[in-house]
Order: structure tokens, then sequence, then C-alpha cells
């Protein structure tokens, strides 16, 4: 298992054109991360949510949730 580093910003990015030499993550990776993002972020904007953090909070913990159940369990559980 990996562990999770955050990016610290475009600026801060340095390559070696495969992926950040400041948090290792691979490009592949920092791409899907920010499209998944981008879709939350459109789904908050559409639905006109006036409580984004509460959005935000509830989203994490489904994630956790989500993670530690197809850990436990294996495979791709919806």
């Amino acid at each position: 298992m990996s562990r999770f580093t955050p990016c610290r910003g475009k600026t801060a990015c340095r390559d070696d054109g495969e992926q950040c030499l400041v948090c290792g993550r691979s490009f592949m990776e920092i791409g899907r991360t920010r499209e998944l993002i981008d879709a939350l972020a459109d789904l908050a904007c559409a639905q006109g949510y006036d409580n984004v953090d509460e959005f935000a909070a509830y989203v994490a913990r489904k994630l956790v949730k989500k993670v530690h159940h197809r850990r436990e369990y294996g495979g791709n559980t919806a």
C-alpha cells in the first residue's frame, strides 16, 4: 500500500516527465484526481448548494467508508 501525499500546488510541482518530483505522484494520478474534484465541484454548483463544506465532509466520510469496505471485503463493490 502507498501513502498519499497532497499536491503543494502547480507552482511547487517539478517533474521528470512522468511524475511530480515534489509529491511523487504520477501525472495520471494527479490528472484523475483533478477530474474527480472538478466533477464534484460541478455537481455542487449545479445543485446550488450553499453548504459546500457539509457536502464536502459528506463525500469525504462516504469515501473513507467505501474504501474500508472494499479493503475488508475485496473487489469493487458499489
